[in-house]
């Protein structure tokens, strides 16, 4: 059996902080998602992202049309024991290129 092999290497630490604040009464709420890592860790998501980016998942064979490639990165495995599980991926589907339902685009 084959051992497992992050493509992370270095230090890498990504965590959800949750925030909340109270002006005039109003209560606010709102998360930030925090990425921290040292130069190697940091350099190797960036290039785990750019060969996300620049894969062409119409020659993922197992990869059924409507569907986008990812990868999870595993605390304690990929990046640090104190992380939260992150799944990074493509928007666009296999062999339509749509995007899905729950995304909202940015204001321009």
């Amino acid at each position: 059996m084959k051992k497992y092999q992050t493509e992370i290497s270095g230090h890498l630490d990504i965590f959800v902080a949750d925030h909340e604040d109270e002006f005039e009464g109003e209560k606010t709420k709102w998360q930030d998602v925090l990425i921290h890592g040292d130069t190697e860790g940091l350099k190797s998501f960036a290039a785990l992202l750019i060969s996300i980016a620049d894969l062409n998942q119409d020659d993922i064979k197992d990869l059924p049309i409507g569907a986008r490639e990812h990868i999870h990165l595993q605390p304690g495995f990929d990046i640090s024991k104190s992380s939260v599980e992150v799944i990074v991926g493509r928007i666009d589907a296999k062999g339509t290129g749509t995007f899905y339902d729950r995304y909202v685009e940015k204001e321009l």
